[in-house]
């Protein structure tokens, strides 16, 4: 095993850099909006100039600064890119290492509610038997990771890199891994090349996509029905996908250079894709948008981060090949709200579903929406596993 080392990690934050955040917020330029269209044609003007409000007057980062430094962040040098990553160690008496990966919009802050409770059952009302090592990478190119100057920054590249994490730096020889959004393809990813070292796989999202070609089952009727309403939403909903997946870099400057425009780019997803019916802050407060849209200021990284879509999308590795299934143990929590929701037998296609599960409610960023939620589930499945 080749020795890697660790380095412990603290957010810190130049006051300049917040300086800089503040007066910028103050000279926003704001657009115009079509009379009573809501959120209809994007980002509510009203609401974004009240985020944009309480940014500037009521929200503290140095607040959420601390709370994150409460978790112990490390670096260390994978695939030559300085991998920032969350490491808790279990409190049970056989911790098995588990891995979460987030996606886009969202961040490592996604998971601070359930790292706890994942790590240290017993003090959050749960048996000791259920323990993880809990280990939550920032993605590269994502906060604090740092990103690739080279192309071919895919989600089985980041797969690769954090199999590397877990197993050359950490020391797991064997290890469990979550995955929603982005996180759902990397995580099938480790599966697929690493199954030796995945003794099962948890998603949220269904990311890779089984084959339907030559010398594949034909659809049923309700995979057809299915895949038709899903279509009608993503046609809706997805054409940030086309924008980032083409040419992110143009679509970076004006992002990177305006919070106000940041915040209305990612907060208009996480109203869209929760289970909020409409009232985003029945699903998140707003320092709970604030702080995710921060790390991506903080850290300059929206251009980078949007980038694995274009490498994704120009790559095609996570298709699988006809009669190709992923055989790791996998369970899968079906939210009712997460707009790229899954059919089972679908599903089924492409991974080896030993659980299925349909939580009452909750949307795509689960572990952020529904902590207690995301949490059950995570223990349900691996528990069948240890």
């Amino acid at each position: 095993m080749t020795t890697v080392a660790v380095r412990p990690f603290t957010i810190d934050v130049p006051e300049s850099v917040l300086d800089d955040l503040r007066e910028r917020l103050r000279r926003t330029r704001w657009p115009g909006e079509i009379a009573d269209s809501g959120w209809t044609y994007g980002t509510n003007l009203a609401y974004t100039r009240e985020l944009v409000r309480y940014w500037l007057e009521d929200y503290d980062w140095r607040i959420h600064e601390a709370a994150l430094n409460r978790l112990p962040q490390f670096v260390a040098t994978v695939d030559e890119l300085e991998i920032h990553f969350v490491h808790v160690k279990g409190k049970g008496p056989n911790p098995l290492p588990l891995i979460i990966s987030h996606g886009w919009p969202g961040s490592f802050y996604e998971m601070a509610e359930v790292i706890g409770p994942l790590a240290d059952p017993a003090a959050h009302g749960g048996d000791p038997a259920d323990a993880f090592d809990v280990v939550v990478p920032s993605l590269p190119g994502y906060g604090f990771s740092q990103h690739s100057h080279r192309p071919g920054m895919t989600p089985r590249r980041m797969g690769e890199i954090f199999t590397t994490l877990m197993t050359e730096v950490l020391g797991y020889d064997r290890f469990v891994a979550q995955g929603g959004d982005w996180g759902s393809l990397i995580t099938a990813a480790m599966a697929r090349d690493h199954p030796d070292r995945l003794i099962g796989i948890h998603l949220n999202m269904l990311g890779v996509r089984p084959s339907t070609g030559p010398g594949t089952p034909p659809l049923t009727e309700e995979e057809q029905a299915w895949l038709k309403t899903v279509q009608a939403g993503r046609d809706e909903e997805t054409g940030y996908q086309r924008i980032q997946g083409t040419r992110p870099q143009t679509l970076a400057y004006g992002l990177t250079d305006s919070p106000a425009g940041l915040a209305a780019w990612i907060v208009e997803k996480f109203r869209a894709w929760s289970d909020c019916h409409g009232d985003l802050e029945s699903s998140f407060t707003k320092d709970e948008l604030l702080t995710n849209v921060m790390l991506y200021w903080v850290s300059g990284s929206i251009g980078t981060s949007i980038q694995l879509y274009y490498e994704a999308f120009h790559d095609g590795s996570m298709r699988l090949a006809p009669g190709e299934r992923i055989e790791t143990p996998t369970g899968f929590a079906a939210f009712p709200g997460e707009l790229f929701g899954s059919l089972r037998p679908w599903a089924e296609r492409a991974l080896n579903i030993t659980h299925w599960s349909t939580p009452p409610r909750g949307g795509h960023f689960a572990a952020i929406e529904e902590p207690e939620l995301y949490v059950e589930d995570v223990r349900d499945f691996f528990r069948t596993l240890r």
